[in-house]
């Protein structure tokens, strides 16, 4: 019996001594394995210019369709990429993408890659559809270059898109007692102003 409390305190002895493994979270991240697969990034090379070429090679090999390349054609005198033309649009909806990387496969530039952060979740789902501001890779001498600065970058935070996207936040109508189902109203955002409902048989019309 004795023996048995003996091993038993040792262990407990030995398990408060050992450092906590508590990640502080967000202010600490959790380390992601090498080939993990988080949110997108839009890489640039060396001097800015970003490597995506509006291809659409990516959006083609989706196997779900959750990428949308606006491709424009290149200023001679201010190009944005080394191609003709470049991604004046890039979308991607989060909530459909499965993270398979076969974007970042058929891509001949390596301009995305699938990065390591996987805090994806927000309060509405239009914020979840990432636009080419917000996967764009950081570049330390933006304010310098030809395009217009960012504040956002590659893996830019979603919480910052709740004053450009429309809608009331859930937890906005929490705190202030507002009824967040009446916003956005029907017709409004893409939402259809005439929403099919589920009838009865007895409501149906004969044949």
């Amino acid at each position: 019996m004795l023996i048995e409390i003996a091993k038993g305190m040792a262990h407990t002895l030995r398990v408060m001594l050992r450092k906590p493994i508590t990640v502080q979270w967000p202010e600490e991240q959790k380390p992601v394995a090498p080939r993990h697969r988080g949110r997108h990034i839009l890489h640039r090379y060396d001097n800015g210019m970003e490597k995506c070429i509006g291809c659409e090679l990516c959006a083609a090999a989706c196997p779900v369709g959750c990428i949308y390349v606006g491709a424009a054609e290149n200023d001679p005198a201010n190009p944005v990429s080394p191609g003709e033309r470049y991604a004046e649009r890039y979308e991607i909806n989060l909530l459909r993408c499965i993270y398979c990387g076969y974007c970042a496969e058929a891509c001949p530039t390596e301009a995305i890659t699938l990065g390591p952060r996987f805090e994806l979740a927000d309060y509405r789902k239009e914020r979840l559809v990432a636009t080419k501001e917000d996967l764009l890779e950081a570049w330390p001498n933006m304010a310098q270059s030809r395009r217009s600065p960012s504040d956002h970058g590659a893996g830019a935070d979603q919480t910052g898109r709740a004053s450009e996207v429309p809608g009331l936040s859930p937890r906005v109508a929490w705190e202030d007692g507002i009824d967040s189902s009446a916003s956005p109203r029907p017709g409004e955002y893409g939402i259809p102003s005439h929403v099919p409902r589920v009838i009865s048989p007895d409501e149906a019309e004969p044949r």
